[in-house]
């Protein structure tokens, strides 16, 4: 299958070796990677602060950047979220029913469910001899239902050893411009988030959304704990002995 790599921009800024990784991924399972170069920001940010009409015309780019493409398949299940669930509403915002068509006929997919339940595959080889828990981020969670695909995924990585997240299902805190909006009950709700994550004795915390691992791993950081964060894809990408 020719995919269609879609780069979030927070992840093209601050976090390049995910869409590296992601890339190796597919590779690995037979697959063309391709990358658009027309692609920006998918105008989340845009959306949820006011900005409809600056919004509208960043879903236009991103629709016609990946226009004809088999699968786009990204890292970010945030922004996967806000092209599935907010495209159709900032199209009807925009009064665009051209808009609408184009993100209709996008088959968009976050990592894990394009391996999942696109490819049908869980053990992807990977190696990783260490304590890891998972953080179900709000959008993998709640918008898309990603459900435990994560989990599925790995459970299946050698040497790793998955330990369960006290209150996972809770909010990191982070939420993009909440997080500015509201910064102390951001800083309240991700000290939560910390403290469970210490709880479970785990080497590493990954999740679906480097946005929320930026801001989990800065807590931590400032707590000296020993605590990394990664992507999933990051982990699954990791190779070793057999």
């Amino acid at each position: 299958m020719r995919v269609a790599l879609f780069v979030a921009c927070f992840d093209d800024a601050m976090f390049p070796a995910t869409g590296k990784a992601v890339t190796s991924l597919l590779e690995r399972l037979g697959h063309e990677v391709s990358y658009p170069p027309g692609q920006t920001c998918c105008g989340q940010v845009h959306w949820t602060t006011g900005y409809h009409r600056e919004a509208a015309a960043l879903a236009r780019g991103f629709t016609g950047a990946f226009e004809g493409s088999e699968a786009v398949v990204t890292a970010s299940a945030s922004c996967a979220a806000a092209v599935r669930d907010a495209y159709p509403r900032i199209a009807r915002s925009a009064r665009d029913p051209g808009l609408a068509r184009a993100a209709e006929g996008l088959a968009v997919y976050e990592l894990t469910e394009f391996l999942v339940d696109v490819l049908g595959v869980t053990d992807l080889g990977a190696y990783f001899p260490h304590r890891v828990t998972y953080h179900p981020t709000c959008q993998s969670l709640r918008t898309l239902g990603v459900a435990d695909r994560p989990l599925r995924l790995l459970r299946a990585v050698r040497g790793l050893e998955l330990v369960e997240l006290p209150a996972a299902e809770e909010c990191c805190g982070f939420g993009g411009a909440f997080a500015m909006k509201n910064a102390d009950v951001s800083v309240a709700m991700v000290a939560d988030k910390v403290r469970h994550v210490r709880d479970t004795g785990a080497d590493v915390v990954c999740a679906a959304d480097n946005s929320c691992l930026a801001h989990i791993g800065g807590a931590l950081s400032r707590l000296r704990g020993g605590v990394r964060v990664m992507h999933l894809a990051e982990i699954l990408a990791e190779t070793g002995p057999v």
